[in-house]
């Protein structure tokens, strides 16, 4: 009886082994040159950057303005303290006539509560009539203006100079005319809607490589939520600067997604089954990806990345071919939906980091398909959440 007990227990403890993958984890970084949408030959990777735009503001225009508003605050005070004085007379008469209102309200509740029976007073649930009157009216005299230094860092001090010396190409050297670049740019309109500050900044962007117009568009015509509180309850110059800001850090995005060449710095985390014999494609596959994601630098026209992303490619092949093995529905295959959950997640991490947002959604799309027969776990759960972010945000 004993050995047939142990004889059970070793079957099925050779069973779990069988089905059970054991999967580990690395942290690979690396190097990419993005390349971007319009190519320049390496000789020619110089620029210049016209900006037009209505800022043209000093410090010295910071505070002459702000001594203007002052001296406008001083000539308007009398005027402020006699507009009081008329508003509070108003109140008076208001809270006159509301409290001999009142009052007479009370002498006919008082004249009526009188007539009751006592037994009838007991009854009453609220008891007799309360004269309750409102609070007087205070006058409110403004205070005497006085002149506060303004802060010049939430000062919007800023011309189309400074505004060009912001954007750089990466790759490219400043001085140069090969590509042209002119941004025609508004001011921020600030816009209350249901309560909260909206503001939208339309900019003109037209590029010209070697003469040749390749960029000619207009962005952030949409507004977009700056606050929770109307215009009337913010300061004004520091969301100006702030979303002015805002705007230089996305315009310099945008020419350098199509003229720049950009180094990108990634780390990424990718999986591994370690199973001898029954996954050795896998294995393979995770060697061809992350031996040469190490041998990626971040060089233009570099010959040894072409082989490495060509290599790359093949252990991608192979994660793909799996996929396609993959069955959702038998926990006990080696193909199980475990290795689906690894393999999907090794892919949409791996092309985030490459920067390719268009295949990691595919694969998120992918995923989300079989999440119905995939049992996530808690950490699962929040990592494609992270994931989902990172790619919508882009």
């Amino acid at each position: 009886m004993n050995k047939l007990y142990f004889f059970v227990f070793v079957q099925l403890f050779c069973s779990q082994l069988i089905f059970s993958q054991r999967i580990d984890k690395e942290t690979i970084s690396f190097q990419l040159l993005k390349e971007p949408v319009f190519v320049t030959e390496p000789n020619n990777r110089n620029y210049t950057i016209t900006i037009n735009s209505p800022y043209n503001i000093t410090k010295d225009d910071v505070l002459r303005m702000s001594k203007e508003d002052y001296q406008r605050q001083v000539d308007n005070y009398q005027m402020n303290v006699e507009t009081a004085k008329i508003e509070h007379q108003e109140k008076l008469k208001d809270y006159e006539a509301e409290v001999k209102k009142l009052q007479e309200k009370y002498k006919l509740e008082s004249a009526e509560y009188s007539k009751l029976s006592t037994v009838e007073k007991i009854a009453t649930t609220n008891g007799g009539p309360v004269l309750v009157l409102p609070s007087r009216p205070i006058l409110n005299i403004p205070p005497m203006p006085t002149y506060k230094q303004p802060d010049l860092r939430e000062a919007l001090i800023v011309d189309n100079k400074i505004l060009a010396s912001q954007i750089d190409i990466a790759g490219f050297s400043k001085g140069g005319d090969y590509l042209d670049v002119v941004i025609e740019m508004e001011r921020t309109n600030f816009q209350d809607n249901q309560g909260k500050t909206f503001a939208n900044q339309p900019v003109k962007v037209i590029a010209k490589q070697n003469g040749v117009v390749k960029l000619d568009k207009t962005y952030f015509s949409d507004f977009t939520e700056i606050a929770s509180v109307p215009t009337n309850e913010i300061n004004l110059n520091f969301h100006e600067k702030r979303f002015l800001q805002r705007i230089m850090d996305r315009i310099r995005n945008i020419i350098n997604d199509n003229f720049g060449y950009q180094t990108i710095s990634s780390t990424v985390i990718l999986e591994n089954v370690k199973n001898k014999g029954d996954y050795d494609d896998l294995e393979r596959a995770y060697i061809y990806v992350t031996t040469n994601l190490k041998k990626l630098r971040a060089k233009s026209d570099y010959a040894p990345n072409k082989i490495a992303m060509e290599n790359l490619q093949k252990g991608i092949d192979l994660w793909e071919n799996a996929l396609r093995k993959v069955n959702y529905n038998d926990k006990k295959a080696h193909y199980n939906q475990k290795i689906g959950e690894y393999l999907y997640f090794n892919m949409i991490r791996l092309n985030i980091a490459l920067g390719d947002y268009q295949k990691a959604e595919k694969y998120l799309n992918e995923l989300q398909e079989h999440l119905v027969d995939i049992k996530l776990s808690y950490d699962a759960n929040l990592e494609l959440k992270r994931l989902e972010e990172k790619i919508y945000n882009n």
